[in-house]
């Protein structure tokens, strides 16, 4: 019989892990407003472009899939370490070509790969050494959040008024990532784990885990995830498009709007944990994200760039709201050995959003700009209503059950007194 190794976690040993998923965030996310400095100085082509977005893509869904039932079987630390070490290097490829596409592109698909791997496995990490779901579900969209919005907020204003546009905005990720690595290498794993003992049980688990194949995930989990990335993908890459001229559009814009959208899902976080349960989380969040779509129809009919801030700012509620309850949704589902798949599952619905850019160009070669926020505000408005109606079909059997309690009670304190 194998001895059980158990080692207990330090009660901030959350901050290290919660470091590297910030780190790897800014690296995934500071490339995002520097598709406009290649895009003037490499005289991309509109193509060239959409497919240095979707590279990222590509690689980071199957990371996901991977990723997250891989730390479940091997362990935390022996998974994630190597893709946040890998994450500075990614960088560096960036940095090494800054006019091959061919090395742009391997840059991007090395740190898709990266992002997939660590975001579901050290989320899952960071549950196993936080105290309560509410919080392990904010500490992990925290740590994501001010990763995606730092980054590329750097990244525009090295780009628009530092030498060196091609090169200089790289350079804190290449420290920020090389000091999570060396950070995280001895940070221990969150569960003990028994020593010596196969992981048969675990070789022969299904896919997808058990909680994916249930209904609720599909019906109260599911419908909102798209909205995570979503959102800020309309907010960071539509809409400066959209409200500015091809001659005016600048890295600074798009680093405003990636400041705006992103510290409003920071500021919104600690709100979404207070609500009464996760599925609430999600309806607000999606409300905020119709809100958004719809001053975006005023912003780029005009073209309004406050009205487009104000959006931006809408669309970072709806990302932080919806980021926050779908991590503690999946938490809830998920069994302890299969955390990693779950979360990992969660994320690559989230990752879905970032087509958005794509159904609105869609959209709007048939319905005009106006006309394609108009139809993104009907299809995540019903989205909302949607998720309403499923959290009062949920709620209904507790309320039952409270109201049977409460007549029960009284039934008994009668019989006591006529006693």
């Amino acid at each position: 019989m194998g001895t059980a190794t158990i080692t207990r976690p330090s009660p901030r040993a959350w901050v290290t892990i919660a470091f590297a998923m910030f780190a790897v965030g800014w690296g995934a996310n500071q490339f995002s407003p520097m598709l406009i400095v290649y895009r003037h100085e490499l005289r991309l082509t509109a193509g060239a472009v959409a497919g240095l977005f979707l590279v990222y893509a590509l690689t980071l869904i199957p990371g996901l899939l991977v990723g997250g039932p891989a730390s479940d079987r091997f362990g935390r630390r022996p998974v994630v370490w190597p893709f946040v070490a890998l994450s500075p290097l990614a960088t560096l490829l960036f940095v090494l070509g800054p006019r091959s596409l061919a090395m742009i592109a391997a840059g991007r698909a090395l740190a898709g790969l990266c992002s997939g791997v660590v975001f579901g496995a050290a989320t899952a990490w960071v549950q196993e050494v936080s105290p309560g779901e509410g919080t392990s579900a904010r500490r992990a969209a925290l740590a994501l959040t001010a990763g995606f919005g730092l980054g590329p907020v750097a990244a525009a204003l090295l780009a628009q008024w530092a030498p060196g546009p091609l090169l200089t905005p790289y350079l804190p990720h290449l420290v920020i990532g090389v000091a999570a690595a060396v950070a995280l290498r001895r940070t221990p794993e969150g569960a003990p784990r028994p020593a010596g003992v196969r992981e048969t049980r675990n070789a022969r688990r299904r896919w997808p885990p058990g909680a994916v194949r249930t209904a609720r995930f599909w019906l109260a989990v599911a419908p909102a995830s798209p909205l995570v990335f979503g959102s800020v993908a309309l907010a960071i890459v539509v809409l400066p498009e959209e409200v500015t001229s091809a001659g005016s559009l600048s890295a600074g814009f798009a680093g405003l709007m990636t400041a705006l959208s992103f510290a409003a899902g920071v500021a919104v976080q600690p709100f979404a944990r207070r609500l009464r349960d996760a599925l609430t989380g999600a309806v607000v969040g999606l409300a905020c994200a119709a809100a958004g779509t719809a001053v975006g129809i005023g912003a780029v009919a005009g073209p309004d760039r406050v009205l487009a801030g104000a959006a931006a700012v809408l669309l970072g509620l709806a990302y932080g709201l919806c980021l926050v309850s779908g991590l503690r949704q999946a938490e809830q589902m998920a069994a302890p050995d299969e955390r990693g798949a779950v979360v990992a599952c969660y994320y690559a619905l989230a990752y879905l959003g970032f087509a958005a850019p794509y159904l609105a160009a869609g959209l709007g070669a048939a319905a005009g700009k106006a006309g394609a926020f108009t139809a993104l505000t009907v299809i995540i408005a019903g989205l909302a209503l949607w998720t309403a109606g499923y959290a009062a079909h949920l709620r209904r059997p507790a309320r039952q059950a409270e109201a049977d309690i409460i007549v029960s009670r009284q039934a008994r304190d009668c019989n006591s007194v006529s006693g």
